[in-house]
């Protein structure tokens, strides 16, 4: 079975943890050990987060020089490096030696009309109290947004994917039996000017959406969508919380879920299965094979049962 696993950026970093390389490595380790399962008997390719990441190193840029900032395609070319030797290094030591894997730079484009670029709401970058967010958007002229803790997260655009450049190469090392990390944080951002070039945007892509588009592409048998929480919740957060075993892909419509976090999962796996998937499947890290084989987490499914 071909699958595509997208690793939030939970997953990789959990809240409140310090964004030490070591923390993420520790993270790593424990995410390689349930890719490695999966990869034992399942052609896997890999995605994953970088908004905690691509905000940081964003934050430490406009610290060394306010005035000219580093672009945020060129930052998430760099943490998909990071990231992807991470993981790239932890799965082959959880494998056996004759497994292979290519961790690959993608870029995406996107529209340069798409309305997100006026309208940013995908959160990166360290969490803030109200008084530390006042002062780094005073400091560097960022957006910040509310989390349901009281805190804040500068926010940037989050377009969606139109099409995902390199995919020919992917299709090839998959051909060659590799194990395929790529799009990391929804791949780079970037578009066409008017002579028609590709250049860079200052945007992040959504992983999920990126991911989605992914699987569809490369027609995937499942997409995995794993993240910290159990799956999708009706009336998370509330006493009679509900953990949803299944859903279909036109019920999520009628679910209130967060925009920037359970909502793209939602919507993305939606899509994977509107555009022919057969299993879309979101849930906990160390669930990752019980969410496929149907015996944890949440199941997007076209129809009433999956």
């Amino acid at each position: 079975m071909r699958v595509v696993v997208a690793l939030g950026g939970n997953a990789l970093l959990r809240r409140g943890e310090p964004m030490t390389a070591a923390v993420q490595r520790t993270n790593v380790q424990i995410a390689a050990l349930a890719l490695a399962d999966l990869a034992r008997n399942h052609e896997i390719i890999v995605a994953h987060g970088n908004g905690p990441q691509v905000g940081l190193l964003a934050l430490h840029g406009a610290a060394f020089d306010p005035a000219m900032p580093w672009p945020l395609d060129v930052l998430g070319a760099e943490t998909d490096g990071m990231i992807g030797y991470l993981i790239e290094q932890e799965l082959m030591n959880a494998l056996p030696d004759t497994a292979h894997c290519a961790t690959l730079l993608s870029r995406v484009e996107v529209d340069p009309n798409d309305p997100a670029f006026s309208n940013p709401g995908k959160p990166i970058g360290p969490i803030y109290t109200a008084d530390e967010a006042a002062q780094v958007a005073s400091d560097h002229g960022w957006s910040m947004v509310r989390e349901a803790t009281g805190n804040r997260r500068r926010v940037v655009p989050s377009p969606l994917p139109l099409r995902i450049i390199g995919l020919d190469a992917i299709k090839a090392l998959l051909a060659a039996k590799h194990i395929v990390i790529c799009a990391g944080g929804g791949g780079i951002p970037v578009m066409r000017n008017a002579d028609g070039d590709m250049e860079g945007v200052e945007a992040v892509i959504d992983k999920d959406r990126t991911s989605a588009l992914l699987a569809t592409e490369l027609n995937a048998d499942a997409l995995l969508l794993l993240t910290d929480v159990e799956g999708i919740y009706r009336d998370f957060g509330d006493e009679d919380q509900t953990l949803l075993d299944t859903i279909t892909s036109a019920q999520i419509e009628s679910l209130e879920l967060p925009p920037g976090s359970m909502g793209s999962k939602a919507s993305a796996a939606a899509s994977f299965i509107t555009n022919g998937g057969k299993c879309a499947g979101i849930g906990q890290l160390t669930n990752a094979r019980a969410i496929l084989d149907g015996h944890a987490g949440t199941r997007v499914c076209y129809e009433k049962s999956c």
